[in-house]
């Protein structure tokens, strides 16, 4: 029986993932899941001084087979360290590398693009533990006129060659028919020619699959011209955190986008898009669908298809039948929705009442 962990975190996230639990705990599956929840987060820092230890750390990675996650962040903590300790903790300890982000149009009414001309269905790999999320850099005279700030781009040859192959695997055993890199090589001389390089390397092996380059600029100007265009999409830290976002609002928004955070074969953390939402947390209101598609990937990632594939019916059932939360223009609570999905994948019908 898989072992999952339940960190709920901040705000909204503790909503999301009581809703996502009972979706989870719902799906007829063959072996079921040991699902336990950590008490790691806001709360916990402030009442202890602690983010998240060396020994909670080595128990997640040696004794559980996936992570899901609600949101990190807290403005009781302005600097976040917690969710800096945390999340990117686990990003960088268990070698995550892999930011997996499908953005599949739900229903065209709820994408910003009034006349989508097709079908929207894509997934980004974003490379997730190099680029300037590794902190290098620093800082020279601060708080002067003359002040010198300094970020690191950091990327290797074994970060682009991996998170690549990631990309065109996945294209190949979903039978996707082309894979796009992102880049900005006509100003990033180094990395854009390193990522470059390496995409001719890998994709050379898969010559059933169609390629193409974009510099990030164009990229952001053509998801919005013709989304459809586009299947898989394979690019660096920064430009997988703009890129992703932007495609994620054109096909429903943060609330609805779920996100997996992997190290093939050896760990999985599920969370979705959005933040922790102080502002509207305890009212009812967060949209659980992101963190209830997050159950579906977690369902594939264990092989569970057929579950995986329930739990993403159920949740464009519920938008068909208007139950939705306000960002999507409904009148449903949080709790209401996840209930509603919840039903669904059990077997009933739901109730429109």
């Amino acid at each position: 029986m898989p072992r999952v962990a339940l960190i709920p975190g901040d705000g909204i996230g503790k909503e999301v993932i009581r809703e996502a639990r009972r979706v989870l705990e719902s799906v007829p599956v063959s072996a079921g899941f040991d699902l336990v929840e950590w008490d790691l987060g806001a709360d916990r820092f402030l009442r202890d001084g602690v983010t998240i230890t060396d020994d909670e750390f080595r128990t997640l990675s040696d004794e559980y087979d996936a992570i899901l996650l609600g949101a990190l962040g807290d403005p009781r903590v302005p600097g976040n360290e917690h969710a800096r300790d945390i999340l990117l903790g686990l990003r960088f300890r268990l070698d995550l590398f892999v930011n997996f982000r499908p953005c599949t149009l739900l229903s065209p009414e709820f994408s910003p693009l009034k006349s989508v001309a097709g079908k929207v269905d894509l997934e980004i790999f974003r490379e997730n533990t190099e680029g300037v999320y590794t902190g290098m850099g620093g800082v020279l005279r601060q708080g002067t006129p003359d002040e010198v700030a300094i970020e690191e781009d950091v990327n290797t040859y074994r970060g682009v060659e991996r998170i690549i192959r990631a990309a065109f695997e996945y294209a190949e055993r979903r039978s996707r028919p082309k894979v796009t890199l992102v880049d900005k090589a006509n100003a990033m001389r180094w990395a854009g020619g390193l990522w470059r390089r390496v995409f001719a390397e890998v994709s050379a092996g898969y010559p059933a699959i169609a390629t193409d380059m974009m510099y990030v600029d164009a990229m952001a100007m053509d998801l919005v011209r013709r989304p459809e265009h586009y299947s898989v999409i394979v690019t660096s830290n920064l430009f997988g955190d703009i890129v992703s976002d932007l495609a994620a609002e054109l096909t429903g928004g943060l609330g609805t986008a779920p996100s997996a955070n992997l190290h093939p074969g050896r760990h999985a953390l599920f969370e979705p898009v959005h933040g922790s939402a102080p502002d509207i947390a305890g009212r009812g209101k967060a949209n659980p669908m992101g963190a209830i598609r997050c159950v579906a990937l977690l369902l594939d990632h264990f092989g569970e298809t057929d579950a995986a594939g329930s739990v993403e019916s159920a949740v464009h059932a519920a938008l068909e039948e208007g139950w939705s939360t306000p960002d999507l223009g409904g009148g449903r609570t949080t709790e209401e929705v996840g209930e509603w999905i919840a039903r669904r994948v059990a077997g009933g019908a739901g109730s429109a009442g």
